[in-house]
């Protein structure tokens, strides 16, 4: 009984606002993914670049999906590497897309700030880093 006392406790990531942002990532892997596999699949020769931008967002929605759900410290600190990782890349491809259009004969989920998404891919990374700097857990006496 005591050795179940002294194992720590997983801090959830998906109370409240959290829950929101899982289902937003949810949401994101299931486009980002689906739309990436398909344009991949048919039409990777026009925009590889493009297409593997959008493949590897969807890869990263669904890690930050897995760790939100997952909970404890560990995967807090590793969603909000993952988190600020992905809005330097919407911030970059971003920026890219609109210096330079030509690179991108098709659009990213990232393109233009994420316009074909309601620019859910940069205000989602925002509100997730918010989300889960304030779920750190408090030291005792702080």
């Amino acid at each position: 009984m005591a050795a179940t006392q002294d194992k720590p406790q997983r801090t959830r990531l998906i109370g409240g606002p959290g829950l929101l942002l899982v289902w937003l990532y949810g949401v994101m892997v299931v486009g980002a993914v689906s739309r990436s596999v398909y344009q991949i699949a048919t039409e990777f020769d026009r925009a590889p670049l493009a297409y593997t931008l959008s493949a590897l967002a969807g890869v990263v929605y669904g890690f930050i999906t897995y760790t939100l759900v997952r909970g404890g410290e560990t995967a807090r600190r590793a969603a909000l590497v993952c988190c600020a990782a992905e809005l330097v890349g919407v911030l970059t491809v971003g920026t890219w897309t609109l210096v330079e259009p030509s690179a991108f004969p098709d659009a990213t989920v990232w393109s233009d700030y994420g316009m074909g998404y309601l620019f859910i891919p940069v205000l989602l990374p925002l509100t997730a880093v918010y989300w889960l700097r304030k779920a750190r857990p408090r030291r005792p006496g702080a």
